[in-house]
Formats: C-alpha cells, sequence, structure tokens
C-alpha cells in the first residue's frame, strides 16, 4: 500500500507522461523512511526531482488533507549549489512541480546576485523551499536570532556535492550543516514522526492510535534534520558520504541511493591531417578550428568547453573573425562575465536562439540545456570526471546519448583522448580528498556566529569536532584560536583591529557595529586574485577582470573582453572603464589558475595507454594517428614500457639537458624536478633551469649533469629525508607565503574594502607579507603558518602524488639515453618554458617555428638559441 504522497507524485509521473526511474523510487523508500544520505546519479538523469518529490510526499503525508491550501509553512527545505547559475534552472523546475501538484508553495533563491530589496524580503518572510549557496547560508548564521529561521527545516540538500568536497567552501558546508544538525536536535519535536509512521502504516505497518503511534521510539534520525548530498560519480564515493553528514552520524541512518544508469556516451577525439607537424605547446587548439566549425554547422546546438577564460576569448574572437556568419547567434559563458550578460545566454540557450556558446567551467555543472546535442571540448580536460560532466551537457535528459568530441592542442595530447576513452570505459573517476584543519575557514565562522548570537566556547567546540574537517581538532588549538578571535593572539594583543570578540558571561559576541558589517562583506572570502569591474563609461557592466592585467594598461590601450573589443579609459575605485573600439587588434585577458595539472587517474591510464604503445598495440584511432611520432621517439630514443622510467640526455648551444618522463602531471613535476635538481648538485653544485609540463620535466645546466653517479646513488629516487629535501630545494617560505594570502584573507586578518573602495591587491599583498613575516619570526606556533606551510605541500606540489611517484619509479628500470637532439616527448616541455599563455601572439608563433627550424628533422627541433626562455626556478646556492 502506498502512502497519500507516493500515490499524488505517481500521479503526476504520469500525466506528465513520465516514467519513474529505479533508483527515484529506492530514493523515495529512503527519503520516507527517515534516511540521510547520497544520491548519485550522472547529469541529466532526472537527480533534482528525485530528491525534490520524496520531500513534497512526505509533506503531503503529513498533511493528507490540507496539503493544497497550507501557505506559510515557514522554511522546510534548504537547497545548497556551488554555483549561482544553478540556482535559476533548479528553482523553474520546482516551481513547475509544487504548482502543478496543487502546492501553494514559494520556490525563492538567495545568493550574491539576488537583488537587496528580495533578500530584505527573505528576512520577513521565508519561502518553504530556498536554494542558495555556502557563503549565503553563512551570512543567513550571520543574522540576529538566526534559529528562528531554521525552526521549521526537515531536509537540507547539498547538490554537487563532488564540487564543493576537497575545498574550502565545501568545509563552510560542514560548518554550517553541524550548526543546523544542532538546532535541530535541540529544538527537535518529532516533527518528522508523522511522515516516518505514514510511511511505515503504508509498508505494511500496525497502524492502531495516531497518538500511540507518534510516541513510539522511533530511531533517532526521524526526529532529527534529513541531509542529502547529490553527487556525480567520483572515486570515493563513501568518504563523501562520511565528510557531508559529520562523525556522529549513526551508519544505520544513512543510505547510499545510486543511480545504476549507464549514460550513452559518444566520444570522438578530431584527428589533425598532419600529426607530424601539429602544434608542439597545447591550451589554444585553433589550427582545427574549420573541423570543429563543420561540428556546429551539422549540430543543433553546441557547446565549445574551453579550460580557462582566455581561451574562450580568443576562440570566440576567433569563430566571429572567420565565421562572421555566426555573429548573433553564437555567445560566450564564463565566470568573470557580469551576471546579466551569463543570464541572458542562459536563457537563450533554454530558448533555441543560438547554435552556439563558447564557454568555461561556469557551464559544467547542473543547468538543464536540452537544447544542446553536441559538445566539443577544446585541450585535454585533465580529468575523467570533469569531462563526463562536460560531455554530459549534450542530451541532457534520460535515456539520450551524449555526443562529445575532443579537440586535441597538441599532438600528444591525442593519447590523453584514448586515455579518457579508456578511462571513462573502465569507471575510473578520481576521488576528492576533503580539506583538514583548515583554521582560517574555522576563524571566520567562528566569528560569523560571534556576530549573530554569539557562542559557548565548550558547545562549538563540541560541534565543531563532530565535521570531518575538524574531527581531529585538539582543545588546545581550538583555545588558540578562542585567543585569536578576541585578543589577537600572542603576537597581534598591541593591535585594537584584530580584537574582533567581546566574552560576556561566557558567551563569545562581536558588538561592534562596524566590526560586525565588516566581517559580513568578507564572509566566503575564498579568494586568488582580486577583482577589477569592467564598465562601459556610459554605464553599464560587462564584468570582472584581474588587476593585475588592468595594473599593465595603459589609457588608449585595446583589448578582447566579453567578445567585444574595448579601449580603456581610466581606472577609478577599482572599476576600469572602457568604450567600444574598432581595432581588430588587441591583448586576451589572462586569469591565474589557468594551468590544471593531468589528474593522477587520467595520469595513471594515460601510461597504460603509453605501454600499450610499447608493446604495439594499435587498437585506438588516436594511437593509430600517433604512430609516425612514436616510431621517430624509438628512433632518436626509446618507448618506455610500464616498467620502465626513461631519462634523455643531449647537449645543445644552450647547455645541457636532461629530460625525465614520469608522466604524472605539471605540479608533481615541479616538485620533482627541484628535489632532483638539488640531489644532483649535492654531488657536484650546479645552477639549473627548470620546465616541464604533464608529460615530464627538464633540467638544464651550463656545466655537464653527473647524472650516472646520481643514478647509481640508491637515494636518488627515495623517499629518505623528503621534506627536508623539498625544503631545501625549493624556496619552501615563499611557497607558504603565497599560500598564506589567502589564509589571511579568509581568516579576516585583511580587509579587501568596501563594495567600490577596495584596497589594492599590491597594499594587501605587503600586509599579509608582513604578518607572515611577524608571525614567523615571533610566533613560529602560529596555527594559521603551520596551515600555509601544508597547504603549499599538499596542493602546489600535490606530495602525496610525488611520494607515490617515487615509490613506482624505484622499481622500475632505469632507461638513460644520450641523444642528439630533441624528441617527440622532450620538444613539447621545451616548448612549453616559452609562456604557453602567450601562445596566441605572432611573437610566440615564430619563436616556436625558429625552434622547429633550428633541426627541421621530421617536425622535431632543438632551438639554436632560447635568451627569452623563461626560467622555472634558478638556484645560487647549491645548485
Amino acid at each position: 500500500m502506498t502512502s497519500k504522497g507516493q500515490q499524488v507524485i505517481q500521479q503526476w509521473y504520469k500525466e506528465k507522461n513520465w516514467e519513474q526511474f529505479p533508483f527515484q523510487a529506492e530514493m523515495m523508500d529512503a527519503y520516507l523512511g527517515g534516511y540521510s544520505g547520497l544520491l548519485n546519479a550522472p547529469t541529466g538523469s532526472g537527480k533534482t526531482f528525485a530528491l525534490f518529490l520524496p520531500f513534497l510526499a512526505g509533506f503531503i503525508n503529513a498533511n493528507p488533507e490540507t496539503y493544497k491550501t497550507r501557505q506559510n509553512n515557514g522554511l522546510l527545505m534548504l537547497w545548497i549549489t556551488p554555483l549561482r547559475a544553478l540556482t535559476n534552472d533548479i528553482r523553474k523546475a520546482m516551481q513547475e512541480a509544487c504548482d502543478e501538484i496543487g502546492l501553494p508553495w514559494r520556490i525563492a533563491t538567495r545568493t550574491g546576485d539576488t537583488p537587496a530589496a528580495e533578500k530584505q524580503a527573505l528576512k520577513k518572510k521565508l519561502p518553504e523551499v530556498l536554494l542558495t549557496t555556502p557563503e549565503s547560508l553563512h551570512l543567513m548564521l550571520a543574522q540576529k536570532e538566526y534559529p528562528k529561521l531554521f525552526n521549521q527545516l526537515q531536509v537540507v540538500v547539498i547538490d554537487e556535492w563532488h564540487e564543493l568536497l576537497g575545498t574550502k567552501r565545501g568545509v563552510q558546508v560542514e560548518l554550517g550543516l553541524s550548526r543546523l544538525k544542532n538546532l535541530a536536535s535541540v529544538g527537535s519535536d518529532n516533527r518528522f514522526a508523522v511522515d516516518s509512521l505514514q510511511f511505515a502504516e503504508s509498508k505494511g505497518g500496525s497502524g492502531g492510535n495516531a497518538n500511540e503511534n507518534k510516541n513510539r521510539s522511533l530511531p533517532t534520525a526521524h526526529c532529527q534534520l534529513k541531509i542529502w548530498g547529490i553527487s556525480a560519480t567520483i572515486g570515493n564515493l563513501e568518504q563523501a558520504a562520511e565528510v557531508l553528514l559529520g562523525n556522529d552520524f549513526p551508519q544505520e541512518q544513512v543510505k547510499m541511493v545510486r543511480a545504476n544508469l549507464e549514460k550513452k556516451l559518444d566520444i570522438r577525439s578530431i584527428i589533425p591531417q598532419n600529426i607530424e607537424n601539429y602544434s608542439w605547446a597545447g591550451h589554444i587548439g585553433l589550427k582545427l578550428l574549420p573541423e570543429v566549425m563543420e561540428i556546429v554547422a551539422k549540430s543543433k546546438t553546441t557547446l565549445i568547453f574551453t579550460n580557462t577564460r582566455s581561451q574562450s576569448e580568443i576562440w570566440y574572437h576567433a569563430i566571429l573573425d572567420n565565421y562572421p556568419e555566426y555573429a548573433g547567434i553564437m555567445a560566450m559563458h564564463h565566470g568573470s562575465l557580469d551576471n546579466e550578460l551569463r543570464n541572458w545566454v542562459e536563457a537563450a540557450l533554454h530558448a533555441e536562439a543560438l547554435k552556439l556558446v563558447v564557454c568555461t567551467s561556469s557551464l559544467d555543472l547542473g543547468v538543464d540545456f536540452r537544447p544542446v546535442d553536441t559538445v566539443v571540448q577544446v585541450g585535454s580536460p585533465k580529468g575523467v570526471a570533469r569531462f563526463m560532466q562536460r560531455a554530459g551537457r549534450s542530451g541532457h535528459h534520460p535515456g539520450a546519448t551524449s555526443l562529445a568530441y575532443f579537440v586535441p592542442t597538441h599532438s600528444l595530447e591525442l593519447l590523453e583522448g584514448a586515455a579518457l576513452k579508456e578511462a571513462i570505459k573502465a569507471k575510473i573517476f578520481e576521488s576528492r580528498d576533503p580539506m583538514l584543519l583548515t583554521m582560517d575557514v574555522l576563524i571566520q565562522y567562528m566569528v560569523t556566529l560571534a556576530v549573530s548570537d554569539g557562542f559557548r566556547d565548550e558547545e562549538l567546540f563540541r560541534e565543531v569536532k563532530t565535521t570531518y574537517a575538524f574531527a581531529d581538532l585538539s582543545r588546545n588549538e581550538f583555545g588558540q584560536l578562542l585567543d585569536f578571535i578576541t585578543s589577537g593572539g600572542k603576537t597581534l594583543a598591541q593591535y585594537d583591529e584584530f580584537l574582533k570578540v567581546e566574552v560576556e558571561n561566557g558567551v563569545y559576541k562581536v558588538n561592534s557595529r562596524r566590526v560586525a558589517m565588516r566581517h559580513r562583506l568578507s564572509i566566503g572570502t575564498i579568494t586568488s586574485e582580486l577583482s577589477i569591474r569592467v564598465k562601459w563609461i556610459s554605464g553599464g557592466s560587462l564584468g570582472t577582470i584581474e588587476e593585475s592585467f588592468v595594473s599593465k594598461l595603459k589609457p588608449g590601450n585595446t583589448f578582447w573582453f566579453a567578445g567585444r573589443s574595448l579601449e580603456f579609459v581610466r581606472v577609478k575605485e577599482m572599476t576600469a572603464y572602457v568604450k567600444k573600439s574598432n581595432s581588430t587588434k588587441g591583448i586576451i585577458p589572462s586569469w591565474n589558475g589557468g594551468r590544471m595539472p593531468l589528474s593522477s587517474q587520467l595520469a595513471a591510464v594515460f601510461r597504460l595507454k603509453l605501454d600499450e604503445v610499447a608493446h604495439g598495440v594499435e587498437r585506438d584511432i588516436e594511437v593509430k594517428a600517433l604512430k609516425p611520432l612514436f616510431e621517430l621517439q624509438q628512433k632518436l630514443s626509446h618507448l618506455p614500457q610500464s616498467h620502465e622510467f626513461l631519462i634523455e640526455s643531449f647537449k645543445s648551444k644552450e647547455g645541457h639537458h636532461l629530460l625525465f618522463y614520469p608522466f604524472e602531471g605539471r605540479l608533481v613535476h615541479e616538485g620533482m624536478a627541484s628535489l632532483l635538481a638539488y640531489r644532483i648538485s649535492k654531488i657536484k653544485p650546479a645552477s639549473f633551469s627548470i620546465a616541464m609540463n604533464d608529460y615530464g620535466f627538464e633540467l638544464l645546466a651550463d656545466e655537464d649533469i653527473p647524472i650516472e653517479e646520481a643514478l647509481e646513488d640508491a637515494s636518488f629516487f627515495s623517499l629518505d629525508n623528503l621534506i627536508d629535501d623539498i625544503q631545501h630545494s625549493l624556496n619552501a617560505n615563499e611557497m607558504a607565503r603565497r599560500r598564506f594570502r589567502d589564509i589571511a584573507h579568509i581568516g579576516g586578518l585583511v580587509f579587501t574594502g568596501y563594495p567600490g573602495q577596495q584596497v589594492k591587491n599590491k597594499h594587501l599583498q605587503a600586509s599579509t607579507s608582513l604578518l607572515f613575516e611577524v608571525f614567523s619570526e615571533y610566533e613560529p606556533d602560529n596555527l594559521l603558518v603551520r596551515q600555509a606551510y601544508n597547504e603549499a605541500l599538499a596542493f602546489q606540489l600535490e606530495e602525496f602524488r610525488l611520494r607515490a611517484a617515487l615509490q613506482r619509479i624505484q622499481t622500475q628500470n632505469i632507461i638513460l639515453k644520450v641523444i642528439e637532439r630533441p624528441t617527440p616527448f622532450a620538444f613539447p616541455i621545451m616548448v612549453d618554458s616559452l609562456g604557453r599563455e602567450k601562445l596566441t601572439t605572432e611573437t610566440m608563433e615564430e619563436r616556436i617555428a625558429k625552434m622547429a627550424r633550428s633541426y627541421g628533422a621530421e617536425g622535431v627541433a632543438e632551438p639554436a638559441e632560447r635568451k627569452s626562455r623563461k626560467p622555472g626556478i634558478t638556484r645560487k646556492k647549491g645548485f
């Protein structure tokens, strides 16, 4: 016997002529059974309704006679998404379902894009369902008497949890959930008991007196807040659920619901005609523009995904230049564009008014664009899950096939295309490792609670310890954080601006209105580069670009942004004013973080593909296309098998070159290159210049490099003294200092300024650098400084992957080849050192051509001169 709520939902499915998937039915049972957990479902499978409809069924079960008339019920569901763009689509779908079922509910959004008037209205009257972001949730927690907002809350859903996991925004979610769980347990009035009871009766329960049943002993989960996450497939789903629910959630009350839908994927690589002479450096891929536009012409609507915002601007500009007929039916979408522009693009996609959109990860997630039938990925996405997410933007409805094209930006990247297809077939997906003990986020959260109603230290300590991120937080460390927010800690006690929180009768509170206002403006300051808004001189906003780019512009300079040619006029109050330019030439803004490293999972499959090549296996179209290059690699040097590690050595006018090929990704190679250079320098002091890409790295020195002697030493690839050697080989202080900048922003040590009056980036950097020096000298055990060093190792060098790579190399046979000129493996690394971000300029093309001509042999070249080489790392002491 099905419950009233289930009957209503089934009738709705029938009226829509939709079929309920087994996983949606399983989700209904799990939700109405009182469980929390994680829903794992691919994009376009109906996962939003899989969770939303059971929630509606639960409400109908609790109010079977009055559900069509009950209004103003307070906030019942909180739906948290990582991107603002996701909220509009989800809100419309939810509102439509409520209207069709007959629920007189209001679905609303609260994000950074929500107008101030709407935010004020939400404070007075909350909807039944609110869609928001992690930052906006914390802003709600910063309101006076915030518990009243959540006293009717039944369920919190974290959408796209895999995107938040492993980030500081994910830690924000963990902390926010710990507070909401605590509020629910303190104020629980068995409001969930009716749902669960009626569900139990529908499954054949005994029924009986309603009051009797209501007072029966129910599982604890039935009397607590339900928490559900929605995640695409990642390698550590079980751990993802643990992180979401926290340490205090009994495992018997947790369910993992898997869609087990086989998403149909049609992945095709575009093969360059002349593979031997195809681009030697990646990132842009414009040489295949004609082939891409043939695909676009045959498709109804196409999304062209690029890995960086600069790349999307370049592709958009190139398409307009070469295919002017696309003006008016093509748009661009990336995170730095103004929200109005992005909303217009999304609406135009829905309305089938656009044939082509050039975009970045801003359209990776959740947005439902059914007209899209084709996706083009320019360059390797560097991760299996990321590619799956993007491919799923096409055929975004149950049962449809997703069609995705892979466009290599250089020859060897084709092998990444083969590896992607293999990894998807074998269901090898990246894990998202959770962040631990991020003290800056915890400091911000503590001040957030102090800004609102305050907190008691012991209660908050117990609550915070229930999160996965702070399970190992010691009472001593928590005490240091309390000292920090109340007295500035050991070092900053003499400065009033760091004395934010006061203690009154055991309650930690912020009493200063100025401190409270500045803190609310700083919530969610998980930043990289300070942004400057771009506005027309005549009015109207285009979006944001980074201050470091604007600082290089002079009045009259032309640059391309938002698909337009703009003339820079002036900067005033953190706004760059521009006017329209008719110039066809102009520089493209660059944004930090453009180079994503190869993921460990994709790197492992890439090495397997390379092993197949070495054994003569040619079952992939990409491998067949690359055969001339692999034959040349074997002729000039060696094709390494899985049990071999290749090192190449040669001399040129520039010096002595050593090339290593771990195939582990750029960040691992950066750390390994510095480490091995340092270990070589202990044999013979030298200065090295370092270059690297995702496949390997190069050490360049003026004199002979004693590599044979180094290889004879068992400690060369050893893990012994690894951390000490890393700290000696790299400027660990400078790396930690860079990480400390963001930590200082998030932890509230520096204030970026009021809207329209932001502090200049160079002043912020000076402030954070000074604080770092002061802490390092006078308070070496400072928790934020320690965090900066830990983050530098974990995220900038990927220390765990570096360890694993060194362990693997120790088990392999070392193949040292002395070569006469760069091989197909070597040349991309050398080209990469010229500055891949500038590849679009004519000068860069000429420099690469010059390198190629200096040998001119079968597409592989050695540069005659490299004065313009940008050194990776140059050492004065030791090496």
